[in-house]
């Protein structure tokens, strides 16, 4: 499972995957952080998309072409406001990771970058997502075949520590997986 999941810092706009996950808001028309960073990068062409949708509901994913990224696809998810961790926001954040892998593998897709989703403006602690993000990818990872592989982009090297200590932690027994909120 391990060599199926990487964790990597850098920026998400400039990678060549068959998909990147954008930590949209509800309408999906673009805002701030890696949403607005990937609606930059893309063009209007997204935009123009994105308009067609609909919106999305927290913890659930859609889908649109890349546009002018480098990525194929962008899988669009709404994940949770942090509001203390009792308002179901472990399940709605891992429902955001679940869904988004459900779209890559119902496509084929083989190589998919997710942000670390709810974690900037939305105030999730970096140290409980990115530990569901993990969890919730390996056990997808456990009954699919696709995606292949799946990489976690950290903007800060902070968040790299984070990831980095999580999947450690993962591959090494999960002490620490189930931390307490």
């Amino acid at each position: 499972m391990h060599d199926q999941i990487a964790v990597v810092q850098g920026d998400i706009t400039t990678l060549a995957v068959d998909a990147i996950v954008n930590a949209a808001n509800e309408s999906l028309l673009g805002g701030g952080g890696v949403d607005g960073a990937i609606h930059r990068a893309a063009g209007p062409g997204l935009l123009a998309e994105c308009r067609k949708l609909g919106g999305c509901p927290t913890g659930q994913a859609k889908l649109t072409r890349g546009y002018q990224l480098p990525a194929k696809h962008v899988i669009h998810t709404v994940g949770p406001v942090w509001r203390g961790g009792a308002a179901g926001e472990p399940d709605l954040l891992a429902s955001c990771y679940r869904s988004s892998l459900q779209l890559a593998a119902g496509k084929g897709l083989a190589t998919v970058a997710f942000p670390s989703i709810s974690t900037g403006i939305y105030g999730y602690p970096i140290a409980l997502a990115c530990r569901i993000a993990l969890r919730t990818t390996k056990a997808f990872l456990e009954h699919h075949t696709q995606p292949r592989l799946v990489t976690f982009v950290c903007f800060t090297a902070h968040d790299l520590d984070e990831y980095k200590l999580a999947l450690a932690e993962m591959v090494n027994g999960g002490a620490r997986l189930h931390p307490v909120v």
